[in-house]
């Protein structure tokens, strides 16, 4: 190599001359046989002594992150910008550029070249603007390789480019004890995957991606010779950040060189010096903030893939070993996550709020049986870029929205909780026809004060008594949404058993209000069954895939596989599932959720849902869901299920619980879920849900008020007029006792 002159490395040069000058000068006009003997000899390396890094590279490379069909690129991970390929898959003509560019004796010599090195420290002596360093393609690589070696200190990679003369010659030493063991063609490879190209760039093939968009097996003559070029001094011949003159002047360089070497006809180099660079300069993205241009949204499903990431011991003892092994450890991962199905959840979630809107619908799909995140979507950019004043996170967030976490609890998701106090009753042995007489209003056990309450005691009411009052079963009291059915079927197996059955089915209490309440008062948590508690579109998806999967529940899990750069699979990608609940407890509970949705139980039983569009949406296709609605409407929620899939969407404002989103928003978050739903389905076969058996069903009576199971009055379209005077009642949904 020749480095820019300065007054330290003509220091370092003279030293190092004085130390090998006798060497040098006995030896170089040898026979090369005898030459390359001598090195050998002179070497006193062996390859066991050798360094693990240069026995066993492992040199950082970049990991990449795909989405499920294993070809669209999500984003890559890396701390230096590399990607380790077989020599086969390199151009032959960058084999021989790069040989001729810098070491054009390289498969005569035996690892140190003493008559480069002769010349390059008559050359040094004497001066003349350049320095040449004399050292070969295998000295550079045990550079290359020690300053960058992860196993070494930061002093001890330091050390490896100092120039003094002791680093000189145990590079020598070093470069001869791989030469007796490696092939020529293996220290090539190696070293065109560790040197560095300039812009960024370690190795060839992040070097053809950055400069030329392509392959290294694609590259011609021109560009291999300009890419080989760059290796002397890659900053300042850079054609991207540096001086294209000169870069051009330094691929003439080359391109004489490999006429010298016999590598190409004088004619070949001629018609490759004539050529214009086509320079199609290409950033790779790195971290979930630099996902595939136009697919910002993407960014929140990969900063959980990252978070998964590190909690797994697979890649390292602790959260720092597991981020340094994404960054460095050059991982194939092909995600979870479908890109059709997010396409429509960010459609959908769009369509509902704009992304310049306080107010967000996060959107979550998972797939029943294995626990897959299918999608993630929100009407945010997953970006660090600044807001307009007055504006948190709006449009521009990196606040885990949809999965929680960090700052983020959750949002209340109202009456979609009623599924876990109807799978707790179902399996303390109530079947679905466990009949009550619901009332407008319910005095329950828990105290409470204030006007809402009944003689001292938390008295929920119905939203609407013209529609929910009567005589109900758990099918239309989950159908019509009930609240005090709900409520009291709770105080009959006991509140602290809805609250186990959900962080049963996965729901995690994120705030810390919920989790003191669960841990501490969960008996008295009568409120829970109406869905107080924060929770998020992940969590609410997944525990309703549970119930999907016929009680089987799945750890959500973001990827399909991962493989390390050596090609071996990763045993992380493999679902992690478990038995929560009898299968015909979870059949029972799908018999009852089919009534919101405005379909029918093989029972008939089904009279009326909040959610009948559904049905119409999926084309009568099965189908199971519930509604949701915190007190004031704060926020609207609608969770959706078949066989195949579940998606949750929570209309809600993440930086202001006063602000509520409104009932009207209902019919719109439902139509969103559903057109996720059909996305997910699409072109699969349809599949019936199995009926629960006779035990878990009970004997069905007929309500006193009977409509078809296709009446399309869900309950927030038919609230009584004097909302205000119920105001005061709903408060008490949210008491904990």
């Amino acid at each position: 190599m020749a480095r820019l002159r300065s007054p330290l490395s003509r220091l370092f040069t003279v030293l190092l001359a004085g130390a090998l000058a006798g060497l040098v000068l006995a030896v170089a006009a040898l026979p090369g046989n005898l030459l390359l003997g001598f090195a050998a000899r002179s070497a006193l390396g062996s390859y066991a002594a050798l360094p693990e890094a240069l026995r066993t590279p492992v040199t950082p490379q970049r990991s990449y992150l795909y989405a499920n069909d294993g070809r669209t690129l999500i984003t890559t991970f890396y701390d230096v910008n590399r990607t380790d390929v077989p020599l086969d898959e390199i151009a032959p003509v960058m084999r021989q550029a790069i040989v001729a560019a810098e070491d054009r004796r390289f498969y005569d010599h035996g690892g140190t070249d003493l008559r480069g090195l002769a010349r390059a420290l008559v050359a040094n002596v004497k001066g003349g603007g350049t320095e040449q360093g004399g050292s070969t393609l295998t000295m550079q690589y045990v550079r290359n390789v020690l300053k960058t070696d992860p196993g070494r200190t930061a002093e001890e990679r330091a050390a490896a480019t100092e120039q003094t003369v002791g680093r000189k010659l145990q590079e020598i030493r070093y470069a001869t004890a791989l030469e007796q063991r490696l092939g020529k063609d293996e220290i090539l490879n190696r070293y065109l995957n560790i040197a560095y190209f300039g812009s960024g760039a370690y190795g060839i093939a992040a070097a053809s991606q950055r400069y030329f968009a392509k392959a290294p097996a694609e590259l011609t003559l021109a560009e291999a010779a300009l890419l080989a070029g760059l290796v002397q001094s890659p900053e300042a011949y850079s054609p991207i950040d540096g001086d294209q003159n000169a870069a051009l002047e330094r691929r003439g360089y080359v391109l004489d060189s490999m006429v010298a070497t016999g590598a190409i006809t004088a004619g070949q180099a001629a018609r490759a010096k004539a050529e214009k660079p086509t320079l199609r300069p290409t950033a790779q993205p790195n971290g979930c903030t630099a996902v595939a241009q136009g697919h910002e949204d993407w960014g929140f499903f990969c900063d959980y893939l990252r978070q998964w990431w590190l909690g797994q011991a697979a890649f390292g003892a602790t959260v720092e070993e597991r981020e340094q092994a994404l960054r460095r450890g050059g991982y194939t991962v092909v995600t979870s996550l479908d890109p059709q199905i997010q396409a429509t959840a960010q459609k959908q979630a769009t369509g509902v709020y704009g992304y310049d809107n306080a107010r967000a619908l996060p959107i979550a799909a998972v797939e029943p049986g294995t626990g897959r995140v299918l999608a993630m979507a929100v009407n945010r950019h997953y970006s660090l870029a600044d807001n307009p004043a007055g504006q948190t996170n709006h449009p521009n967030t990196v606040n885990p929205l949809i999965s929680g976490g960090d700052s983020v609890d959750g949002y209340q998701a109202g009456s979609t909780f009623k599924l876990f106090t109807m799978l707790a009753a179902l399996e303390s042995g109530k079947p679905l026809a466990t009949g009550f007489d619901a009332p407008s209003r319910l005095p329950t056990r828990y105290a409470a004060e204030g006007d809402g309450s009944c003689a001292g005691r938390w008295c929920p009411a119905n939203a609407n008594p013209e529609w929910m009052d009567g005589y109900r079963m758990m099918w239309d009291g989950f159908g019509r949404s009930v609240n005090t059915y709900f409520v009291w079927l709770a105080e009959q197996v006991g509140p602290e058993k809805v609250v186990e059955m959900a962080q049963r089915l996965g729901i995690t209490f994120r705030a810390d209000a919920d989790a003191a309440f669960a841990r501490d008062n969960a008996a008295n948590w009568g409120s829970f069954t109406l869905g107080v508690a924060a929770t998020t579109p992940l969590d609410l998806a997944n525990a309703y895939a549970t119930v999907a999967a016929e009680g089987t529940y799945c750890a959500p899990l973001p990827v399909v596989s991962v493989t390390a750069a050596d090609g071996e699979r990763v045993p992380v990608g493999d679902p992690s599932c478990k038995r929560v609940l009898d299968a015909d407890v979870a059949r029972a509970a799908t018999d009852a959720a089919r009534c919101p949705v405005g379909q029918q139980s093989p029972y008939g039983q089904c009279n009326g849902g909040t959610a009948t569009s559904v049905n119409r949406i999926l084309d009568g296709r099965p189908v199971a869901g519930k509604t949701g609605s915190s007190e004031r409407n704060a926020t609207e929620t609608f969770v959706g299920f078949t066989p195949q899939v579940a998606v949750a969407g929570i209309a809600a404002n993440p930086d202001d619980t006063t602000d509520s989103v409104g009932a009207a928003v209902q019919a719109r978050v439902i139509d969103a879920v559903a057109r996720v739903i059909a996305t997910a389905v699409d072109g699969q076969p349809e599949q019936a849900f199995a009926a629960p058996g006779r035990e878990l069903v009970g004997e069905p009576r007929l309500p006193v008020e009977r409509r078809p199971a296709d009446d399309r009055r869900p309950a927030d379209d038919r609230r009584p007029a004097d909302e205000e005077r119920l105001s005061d009642l709903r408060r008490w949904f949210s008491n904990r006792g």
